[in-house]
């Protein structure tokens, strides 16, 4: 499903801004000048048994995987595989979001650093040329809406 058609039936408001592809954080940081929001670094995460994460911070913020894995009950966090961001989120490396869910079977949880909370946030619609702003409330409806659980860290 097209992303944007499917935040618009969901009635979430949101500002878009096309950019050149970024892969990263530090490519990335022109864009904070042209539209309003936090910038958020999102990782693709697993855990020793197999389940899948997005962590959602800040960008100035480091993940620790040991706090996050302690949080969510695992034994160990690592990265996951390339692969493993293609087959169940159909993403590219480098374009790592939330929104990805839209593609997934319910097994991606979004896992949310607190401080991002009441915020508006900057994540990239499913490629990384391009970078919407949308509310923290909305991100929320917007993972509720694709059946996917969510935790706030």
């Amino acid at each position: 499903m097209d992303i944007y058609k499917f935040l618009t039936q969901l009635g979430i408001d949101y500002q878009k801004i096309n950019h050149q592809s970024v892969s990263t954080v530090e490519e990335a940081m022109f864009i904070n000048e042209q539209i309003d929001g936090v910038a958020c670094k999102n990782l693709f995460l697993k855990s020793s048994d197999k389940q899948f994460f997005i962590y959602m911070m800040t960008v100035e913020k480091r993940a620790d995987l040991k706090y996050i894995a302690k949080q969510i009950g695992s034994k160990r966090l690592s990265f996951a595989s390339d692969e493993e961001l293609v087959e169940l989120l159909k993403l590219i490396p480098g374009s790592v979001t939330p929104l990805g869910i839209i593609n997934d079977n319910k097994r991606v949880k979004i896992l949310i650093d607190r401080e991002l909370r009441a915020q508006r946030l900057l994540i990239h619609p499913n490629i990384n040329t391009a970078t919407i702003s949308i509310t923290y409330d909305d991100l929320l409806l917007f993972i509720n809406a694709c059946g996917n659980e969510y935790l706030i860290i």
